[in-house]
């Protein structure tokens, strides 16, 4: 009996480094496919030091890339409805040329805002909000334009905030609270104030009536047109990429408002979307949670 158990537990150990090494070979492909390099830095655990809480609502939230991705998505197809907004992506952005170069400047953009320090996220939001002041220009009817112009950056705070919530709240590895929810989006505020918004949302419902409240001005330019197609069909070639992504692809149109899937012309059937795409879409998230595991375990915030 005692060998049994001694190869027991050889066995058991065995099969953890394998699981352990290909987790690890995994988690570099992701990261590589994203357009990130190198090895992420550690968070930011010092209350006194940390730009956001480190026991925060925004680390719960943030914590789980499926879900992210997923929120990320929507939150890319719904901007694109802004005219100023989606003329000013469409001249001064090179998505089409480097799409995994905007992905992961998004990305440090969210990882360094959520885990980082005071001083490296506010330098980093000082950056942004600098490219942000070479961004402007003039929409067809003569209409000028400016990335700076608070409420365009209150169109995509709230848009971002909106659907990363939608997505962790789908397709997340636990509930979210309405308390939790409100917790997060005041402390997302705090960044959209230091990007030049001064009186952003600070709690969900004051989100959503936000988010309602743009309606009268969005509508599909050529412009959004042409940048929903190119989300939607994605850039990778290889077959498991490109079906992985698919399924992404599918569960951010399904988070979406139904407004803003009719306004984007994209056919969405609620029957297929329950009983086809939130199924396949959950279990990508899970192959990606088991490859990338969340960042942090539950916050004490959670209820």
């Amino acid at each position: 009996m005692k060998l049994l158990s001694t190869a027991r537990d050889l066995g058991q150990r065995e099969i953890t480094k394998v699981l352990g090494d290909a987790r690890e070979g995994a988690m570099d492909r992701v990261r590589q496919s994203m357009g990130l390099t190198g090895v992420p830095p550690d968070p930011c655990l010092d209350p006194n030091e940390a730009y956001l809480p480190v026991d925060g609502a925004a680390r719960v939230i943030h914590a789980d890339l499926a879900s992210m991705l997923i929120g990320g998505l929507a939150s890319l197809l719904l901007q694109m409805l802004h005219p100023a907004a989606m003329t000013g992506v469409a001249e001064h952005s090179r998505y089409r040329d480097d799409p995994l170069g905007r992905l992961a400047q998004t990305a440090t953009f969210v990882g360094t805002t959520t885990y980082g320090s005071r001083s490296d996220a506010e330098a980093l939001i000082q950056r942004v909000a600098a490219v942000h002041g070479g961004v402007r220009g003039f929409l067809p009817d003569g209409t000028s334009y400016r990335a700076s112009d608070p409420h365009l950056l209150r169109w995509v705070h709230v848009v971002e905030v909106s659907m990363f919530l939608a997505g962790v709240r789908a397709f997340g590895p636990q509930p979210i609270s309405s308390e939790l929810a409100d917790a997060y989006v005041a402390e997302m505020s705090v960044i959209a104030i230091g990007l030049g918004l001064p009186d952003p949302p600070i709690n969900e419902g004051e989100l959503r009536q936000q988010l309602e409240d743009f309606r009268c001005e969005l509508s599909l330019i050529p412009a959004g047109r042409d940048a929903r197609n190119f989300v939607l069909r994605g850039v990778s070639q290889r077959p498991l990429e490109r079906a992985a992504y698919t399924s992404l692809v599918a569960a951010a149109v399904g988070i979406l408002p139904t407004w803003a899937q009719r306004q984007l012309e994209i056919p969405v059937l609620p029957l297929a979307n329950v009983v086809v795409v939130r199924p396949v879409a959950a279990t990508v998230a899970a192959g990606l949670r088991f490859v990338v595991p969340p960042a942090v375990s539950r916050s004490r915030r959670q209820r």
